[in-house]
């Protein structure tokens, strides 16, 4: 969605609150897409900062759906965002502002849906996990862990030692 800041930039001293829907139905990050299962709108908060220029401030929630790192399982991971931008008119801003504020400025509109996207993705977990404990799938069969021990051989001997083990093993009777 798109909010026009024409008036907030040309009017001293305007704050203008509003509620925005928020259309944003997938994320995506990492090369792969996350679908969006709740979301709430976007309080906004838009204040005249001085000619051209405005501060913007957004909150909103909301929950992406995704897999776990380690076993797979569907996990929905809440995003709480509160955001503070500065907004710079086309005709008042320096080059390096015009780069800054590409990704969620349209000429003289805010995009509350690019807005959000980058924030999320500053807030993106690093490991995701469905719980803090999870103990993933057994390497050999495949088997959640988290339901209980498969019986599998996961010894993995030392690679440091494999020279070793090639002498005993050239060494054994057979």
């Amino acid at each position: 969605m798109l909010v026009n800041l024409t008036d907030v930039f040309t009017s001293e001293g305007r704050t203008v609150s509003k509620e925005a829907e928020l259309e944003l139905d997938k994320v995506t990050c990492h090369g792969q897409e996350f679908p969006v299962t709740e979301k709430e709108p976007v309080r906004l908060t838009l204040v005249n900062d001085g000619p051209g220029h405005a501060l913007v401030q957004a909150e909103t929630k909301l929950k992406v759906r995704m897999r776990c790192d380690r076993c797979l399982k569907e996990v929905e991971k809440e995003f709480d965002l509160h955001i503070s931008q500065k907004a710079v008119s086309l005709d008042k801003a320096s080059e390096e502002e015009l780069e800054e504020q590409n990704d969620f400025m349209e000429g003289y509109e805010l995009n509350i849906d690019s807005l959000i996207c980058n924030e999320i993705m500053t807030c993106w977990p690093m490991k995701i996990l469905c719980r803090p404990d999870c103990k993933g799938l057994c390497p050999v069969c495949g088997k959640d862990l988290n339901t209980g021990a498969c019986g599998c051989d996961t010894f993995v001997p030392d690679p440091r030692m494999a020279a070793i083990m090639d002498v005993f093993n050239a060494n054994k009777e057979v």
